[in-house]
């Protein structure tokens, strides 16, 4: 007798964004895959997203959240609220490939080690460029810097199929995060505190942890809007993902590595902030430096946060760096001009 096939949970996260619910859901509604439920998980939306959602989509399950209180704290209630043995967190400015489900869940049925899955993102626009959230997978190099196969800072890469390889990667993105519910039970869930921008990096480094990997599953496509939310160069994306990166690495990191990759990327920050003043760019630096006051005002919640993710790890640093990218990828694109993940791995050949 053939097993069943496992129940996906596809969580949409929303706040006043009904622009952008009919693309979403009616492409979810052409999906092939036959075991899943939708749910629009509302943040606090003013417009009438709910009432829309009940009127033209009755098969998607609500999930009102009476706070606008971030990606993390939506997902958690949500998380708790369902049942699938796998959990998608799935923005709403998306469009999702027929297919786009298959290839996910046989890759992490045949491999009850993985974590987390993401799919290959290219833009809603043009699906020969990647997309600058997920692109085709995350890294991290080992000062706590992201980047992507398919987008290294702000250089986006066009989509020739040079990363459709299936692919270990060390963080998945959040804009399409499949996540082995199980896996949740020996993590934790999305760290509150974070709440929103680096979220999914955090939660995936305590995968690798607890010894779980995360992977890119590239023959899932969606095309993804990017940008919705919070601009790119805005004040307050800078802010979350400074703060956050630091944030992360201090909870994250056995005490040597805190200590000093912090520290490095303090330094890496300030001359970040030293140029961009340089350049009259001020909003960047004022972001950086108020993130680096929330560390400094936050510390002692920091030292608790660490204490409980140090409780937890399974895995030593030396087999978590194994994962990440041994050079400062920011060095490397801004001052020796690399522009592409591919050339940022021909420097450590």
């Amino acid at each position: 007798m053939s097993q069943p096939i496992p129940q996906v949970d596809i969580v949409v996260l929303n706040h006043n964004g009904k622009k952008f619910l009919d693309d979403c859901f009616n492409s979810i509604r052409e999906t092939t895959y036959t075991n899943y439920k939708v749910y629009l998980l509302d943040n606090a939306s003013t417009d009438d997203d709910i009432a829309y959602t009940r009127q033209h989509y009755p098969e998607v399950n609500i999930i009102a959240n009476p706070d606008n209180n971030g990606f993390c704290a939506a997902y958690n209630m949500a998380i708790r609220q369902t049942t699938g043995k796998y959990f998608l967190c799935l923005n709403n400015d998306v469009k999702v490939k027929p297919d786009w489900l298959e290839p996910l869940v046989q890759t992490a049925e045949a491999d009850e080690r993985i974590g987390s899955l993401q799919c290959k993102m290219v833009s809603f626009f043009d699906e020969h460029e990647f997309e600058y959230a997920g692109s085709s997978g995350g890294m991290l190099d080992v000062y706590g810097y992201p980047f992507l196969r398919g987008r290294l800072f702000q250089s986006i890469e066009k989509d020739h199929g040079q990363y459709d390889d299936v692919a270990s990667v060390f963080w998945t993105c959040g804009a399409a995060m499949f996540i082995r519910r199980s896996v949740l039970e020996e993590t934790g869930l999305f760290d509150d505190i974070i709440v929103h921008h680096m979220d999914e990096i955090d939660l995936c480094w305590r995968m690798h942890l607890a010894g779980y990997n995360c992977k890119v599953v590239p023959q899932s496509v969606i095309l993804h809007y990017g940008g919705a939310t919070i601009q790119s160069f805005s004040f307050k994306k800078m802010y979350w993902n400074h703060r956050n990166s630091l944030y992360t690495i201090m909870k994250n990191y056995g005490t040597r590595n805190a200590i000093t990759k912090t520290l490095a990327h303090i330094v890496m920050d300030y001359m970040a902030a030293a140029n961009s003043m340089i350049q009259g760019k001020f909003v960047h630096a004022r972001a950086i430096f108020a993130a680096h006051y929330w560390i400094v005002t936050h510390f002692f919640t920091i030292l608790r946060n660490r204490a409980e993710v140090q409780r937890k790890r399974k895995v030593g640093d030396a087999e978590i760096t194994q994962k990440m990218y041994p050079k400062s990828a920011a060095l490397l694109h801004f001052v020796s001009g690399v522009k592409t993940y591919s050339g940022l791995m021909e420097r450590i050949k």
